[in-house]
């Protein structure tokens, strides 16, 4: 009667293939976060207010002439090198400020002008859609690189 009984595994395919699936949800980070953040972006484009006519906007010293649609040409979405890292990708939705610098104005409100919000409602109304967007294009990506363990 055998007194104990040894079972050798080989798990060496099973390292490669976790190894393979670490180096593959890497790469597919920034594609996934981009396809998250273009969904948001194309909902802030949806809902920026353009006017019909231009406006002069009042700086402190002095006043300055934007043609209709400034502030909806000023939509971008970038890329955040500083706020990445590794399994993290970062993408800022906003107008930019030096093409649009009373965008905040429209956002928020001020004394005297109704705040009509268009970045905060993009989000409340699209967050769930970009977070789809981008498990949608991880798993994909992971998928095309690593599939299934044989």
């Amino acid at each position: 009667m055998a007194e104990a009984v040894t079972v050798k595994f080989d798990d060496s395919e099973v390292q490669a293939w976790l190894s393979q699936l670490g180096e593959s949800a890497k790469d597919a980070v920034r594609p996934a976060s981009q396809a998250g953040a273009e969904v948001l972006y194309r909902e802030v484009l949806a809902r920026v207010p353009v006017s019909t006519e231009g406006h002069w906007f009042y700086g402190t010293n002095q006043k300055y002439y934007f043609e209709a649609g400034t502030l909806r040409k000023s939509i971008y979405q970038v890329f955040s090198e500083d706020n990445s890292t590794g399994l993290k990708a970062t993408y800022h939705v906003a107008w930019n400020h030096r093409k649009a610098p009373y965008g905040f104005m429209v956002e928020f409100g001020t004394s005297r002008a109704k705040a009509k919000p268009f970045l905060r409602p993009a989000y409340d109304a699209k967050v769930q859609a970009s977070l789809d967007a981008a498990k949608t294009v991880f798993f994909e990506r992971v998928q095309e690189k690593v599939g299934g363990l044989q």
